[in-house]
Order: C-alpha cells, then sequence, then structure tokens
C-alpha cells in the first residue's frame, strides 16, 4: 500500500464553513489512502450553552459529566462527523464516519479520578486499535473520518482527546504501510511568537520540546498535541507535520522527528 495520510483537523477551521470546506477539497485531493480525525471543541461548546448547561475546563482539557458526554457524543458523532462525511462524499470521496465504538475501532480506558476528575474520559493505547479492520476499510477504498469518541468495551462511551485519537489511528496504520500524520489548525505551525507567522519553527525534536516547554514558548494544548507527534515519530510514524489547514498540500509548517 502507497504512504498512508492521517490528518487530524482542528482549531477554529471546523467552525469556519468556508475554511473547513477548501480544506476538504485539499484533503480529498491527496493521492492514496487517508484518513481524516476530526474535534470539535468549540461547536460542542456553544451547545451545551443552548442547553443551559456550563463547560467546564481544566488546563485546556473538558471534564465530561454524563450530561457533557451526551452533548459532545450528539455534537462530535453526530452533528460534526456526519456534515463532514457529507462534505466529502460531494467531493468524490468515498468517506465512513465512525467512532471508536464502531466496529471496536479504537477502546480506551477510563481515566483516573485521581488527581483530577475529568468524568467519562478516556485513554487511548495505540496497540489496542484494531488494525485489522482499518488496513480492510482502506484497502476497499474507504476513507474512515473519526471523532474522538471512543469506548471502554463495557458499554459506556468516552470522550477522548482528538490528537490522541489520531495519533493511536496513525500507529495503528502503519501495520499497513507507511504512515505520514499531519497535525492541520488555523496556525501556520509551532511558533515563537503566536502572533508573527513567520516565526515558525521548522523543525522540533525531544530535546527541542523540552527547551521550548521551559521557556514558555510552548504551552497550553500545544504541549500534548507536540507530545502525542513525538510519540508518534518515536512509534514508527514516518513523519509528523503540525501546518495551517491551508497548508496540507505544501511542505510548510513545522515537522516533529524523535
Amino acid at each position: 500500500m502507497s504512504t498512508i495520510n492521517v490528518v487530524k483537523i482542528g482549531g477554529n477551521v471546523i467552525d469556519n464553513s468556508e475554511a473547513l470546506q477548501c480544506f476538504l477539497r485539499d484533503f480529498a485531493a491527496l493521492e492514496g489512502p487517508k484518513i481524516l480525525v476530526h474535534g470539535g471543541g468549540k461547536e460542542a461548546t456553544r451547545m451545551s450553552a443552548r442547553l443551559g448547561i456550563e463547560a467546564n475546563m481544566i488546563d485546556g482539557r473538558r471534564v465530561t459529566d454524563r450530561q457533557t458526554l451526551d452533548i459532545v457524543t450528539m455534537v462530535y458523532a453526530g452533528l460534526i462527523n456526519k456534515r463532514i462525511t457529507a462534505m466529502l462524499q460531494a467531493l468524490g470521496c468515498n468517506a465512513i464516519g465512525m467512532t471508536g465504538a464502531d466496529g471496536n475501532m479504537i477502546p480506551a480506558t477510563h481515566r483516573s479520578p485521581k488527581p483530577i476528575d475529568y468524568g467519562f474520559v478516556g485513554d487511548i493505547d495505540p496497540s489496542n486499535v484494531n488494525d485489522e479492520l482499518l488496513s480492510t476499510l482502506l484497502g476497499k477504498g474507504m476513507v474512515p473520518v473519526f471523532c474522538a469518541i471512543c469506548h471502554d468495551g463495557k458499554g459506556s462511551l468516552l470522550n477522548c482527546n482528538a490528537d490522541s485519537v489520531a495519533s493511536a489511528v496513525a500507529l495503528g496504520a502503519c501495520k499497513a504501510g507507511e504512515v505520514r500524520l499531519t497535525y492541520c489548525f488555523e496556525k501556520a505551525g509551532v511558533m515563537r511568537d503566536i502572533n508573527d507567522e513567520s516565526s515558525v519553527i521548522p523543525h522540533i525534536d525531544e530535546s527541542d520540546f523540552m527547551k521550548l516547554k521551559e521557556s514558555g514558548v510552548i504551552a497550553a494544548g500545544m504541549i500534548p498535541k507536540i507530545h502525542n507527534a513525538l510519540e508518534s515519530a518515536k512509534s514508527g510514524v514516518k513523519e509528523v507535520r503540525i501546518c495551517k489547514s491551508e497548508s496540507l498540500l505544501s511542505d510548510s509548517g513545522t515537522i516533529i522527528t524523535k
């Protein structure tokens, strides 16, 4: 099988219909087997507000009680996932929208309530990804589109981090061929100055990551994103890139290596 592209889309792109349409057009144009993973946290927060339920975030991560689990499942697995799937079908891309529960594709474990109880939040072991089913779908020319809702194997859905889902799926796909993992969002890459797109850092390895984190250049939600990228590079993904959604078909952005 030729190089498999695993692409994660998130940030403000999901909320902007024009930007999302442009991104999906580029994604559909990628040659060879491909997989899409999407976020959608801002839309889930808006839905929570409409229903009179306040979103509770700790260190950028959503606390998921039972009501919130229902909301994120409706938004991620329903509204956003099926909207993206339909848009890809219109572009001639034979997409199949999925959660981690479908086909037992991505089992997860309920995160320990200590030191912080995040509720129905899951952690993923990439070795548990159903790589056989993933290979079958790719071999049939299907394009899996994953949201970040997984399951614990005991009947409960779990809200997982979309970057972690992308990393796990990329590692699962490694058994079917060479994999390129790309994280797309509204920024040009990892930047030294968040307000200056000319300050993109072209390459980051583990040593660079530690220094940039200590200096505060890399902070908040970018920390788990790069951590996932590094783990993917260490575990067999050929290339990991963080870039602007408009740059999917180019080589710009930040390359992460082990």
